[in-house]
């Protein structure tokens, strides 16, 4: 602490040997600073307030109808990159200024200038914005905010229904290619259903489900015939108890039942007949059906005659009335087994290529659901950007009609009647401040660059050697006398400084309210 005092008390004690160069530093300081700040041009600066309404009536109307851009978002980064250069050579030709250019430099001096001084900042409230800007020519100000004003509306106006057209345009294009893939997609569907017809269920089953079903069909159809052929063959044994006919010494033969043969003729007949519907009697199956019924009667009169010939003392051939009701039944049974046997060998038919196409159906019932996957989700975004699209629509439209944004402006263009830069008071005061902080170094550095011992103490220190004494100077009364004068005129020195401030302050204080 000891060290820290002593140190500043030979500071001290080396600027006041300095202090008369420290006194004409000042001085210098301060009409340099006084005539410069004299001669600083005032500043005007020009201003306008404008309002951002974004909270429209119809806003809440149409909400769930139409794109609902963040406007508060896009108004708060306009109002940060309202600044830019290419809004600033706009400035400069809107506002005249770049008549004054002469050449390419000063325009882009001009231009780095208006990127500075502009100000575009929140005023407090909520999309309330303030444009500012100074200039030593009042009317060069007002024109340079009223141009940033109308750029400010107009660029966001622009942008807008620039966005807005961008907007559309992509949906549009991302239609057409949505359109495409679900072109695509429908024709791989419907080829891989062709493809796969035969394991495929028009009414939504899956391949188990319908072998299932096969089984279950094939086994109903095995289960009916297994009926039909036992109700066949209780009537067979039924009919072979009782006696067909009485027979005579010469029967004929068409009167004559002979169940098994009577039933495979009326069948052919029957299908003779069908037969005939379509075809001639010289087609092929017609003749050969022919040849056929002609051999079952031949064989028919052949079994009657066999009958004949082993009961040759029955008596004449009478019909039985309960054998022919037996024989109607019979062939009615035996019509029934034949259509059962046909559909139980169709369920068979169905059954087995089913079951032999049961390793290939998981992959095939794989790809269909991805197929179908791929499908639903083209059309889901194809119809999602359709209503997008009518979304962006009705926006635009609505925009242009009533608009979702409004400009107030709640102060136009003004400048201020008084400069509001530079602030000559302060200033007067910084350069007094600063003239006595310079005269003070100046003095300090120079005891630093011819040091003086004031005591023994600092001597010895500095040389390292024993001081063997010291000599005290004595002042003649004269030497007092000048000492005292130079001490006087220090002091005046500096009072003058102290004056010169003074003068100062007042002269610019009274600028200010003459302005």
């Amino acid at each position: 602490m000891n060290e820290i005092v002593e140190q500043f008390r030979r500071a001290v004690r080396d600027i006041w040997l300095h202090r008369w160069i420290g006194l004409i530093a000042a001085w210098l300081i301060v009409i340099v600073g006084a005539v410069s700040v004299y001669l600083m041009p005032d500043q005007y600066e020009a201003s306008a307030r404008v309002y951002v309404d974004t909270q429209s009536v119809l806003k809440p109307l149409m909400s769930g109808l139409t794109v609902e851009p963040n406007l508060d978002q896009q108004i708060a980064m306009m109002s940060r990159t309202l600044i830019s250069r290419p809004n600033i050579e706009k400035v400069v030709g809107m506002s005249d200024l770049n008549l004054v250019s002469k050449t390419n430099e000063q325009t882009e001096g001009q231009i780095d200038y208006l990127t500075r001084a502009i100000e575009m900042r929140s005023s407090g409230g909520l999309n309330l914005y303030t444009i500012a800007f100074r200039n030593s020519n009042p009317e060069s100000a007002r024109k340079v905010v009223q141009s940033l004003l109308t750029i400010f509306v107009e660029s966001n106006l622009g942008n807008k229904r620039k966005d807005s057209d961008t907007a559309r345009r992509f949906i549009d294009d991302q239609i057409k290619a949505y359109e495409q893939k679900l072109t695509q997609a429908e024709n791989a569907l419907k080829e891989f259903k062709i493809n796969n017809l035969a394991t495929m269920s028009g009414n939504g089953k899956d391949y188990f489900t319908q072998m299932s079903e096969a089984g279950n069909e094939l086994a109903t159809a095995r289960l009916a015939l297994e009926e039909a052929e036992n109700g066949r063959n209780a009537l067979r044994r039924q009919m072979a108890g009782e006696d067909a006919v009485l027979l005579g010494a010469n029967p004929d033969a068409q009167n004559v039942a002979v169940p098994e043969i009577d039933t495979r003729i009326a069948s052919l007949k029957h299908n003779l007949d069908e037969m005939r519907l379509h075809f001639t009697d010289a087609y092929p199956d017609i003749i050969s059906t022919k040849r056929i019924i002609g051999e079952l009667e031949e064989q028919k009169k052949a079994e009657v005659a066999a009958m004949v010939k082993a009961s040759p003392t029955r008596s004449p051939l009478s019909a039985n009335p309960v054998f022919q009701q037996l024989q109607v039944q019979l062939a009615q049974a035996e019509s029934d087994v034949a259509s059962l046997q046909t559909r139980v060998a169709a369920y068979e038919g169905r059954y087995n290529k089913l079951k032999a196409a049961a390793n290939n159906v998981p992959k095939i019932e794989a790809d269909l659901q991805q197929l179908n996957r791929d499908y639903e989700v083209n059309k889901a975004n194809y119809e999602k950007l359709i209503g997008r699209r009518e979304s962006a629509q009705m926006s635009s439209d609505l925009d242009a009609s009533a608009g979702l944004v409004e400009f107030r402006v709640i102060d136009p263009p003004r400048v201020s009647p008084r400069p509001v830069a530079p602030n000559r008071v302060m200033l007067i005061s910084m350069v007094f401040l600063g003239a006595l902080a310079g005269g003070i170094g100046v003095a300090f550095l120079m005891g630093q660059i011819r040091p003086t011992f004031s005591d023994r103490k600092a001597l010895r220190e500095i040389s390292g050697l024993p001081i063997l004494g010291t000599v005290t100077m004595i002042w003649t009364d004269g030497q007092v006398r000048a000492r005292r004068r130079k001490l006087t005129w220090f002091v005046a020195g500096a009072a003058g400084l102290m004056c010169l401030y003074g003068a100062g302050l007042a002269f610019f204080l009274a600028r200010s309210y003459a302005a």
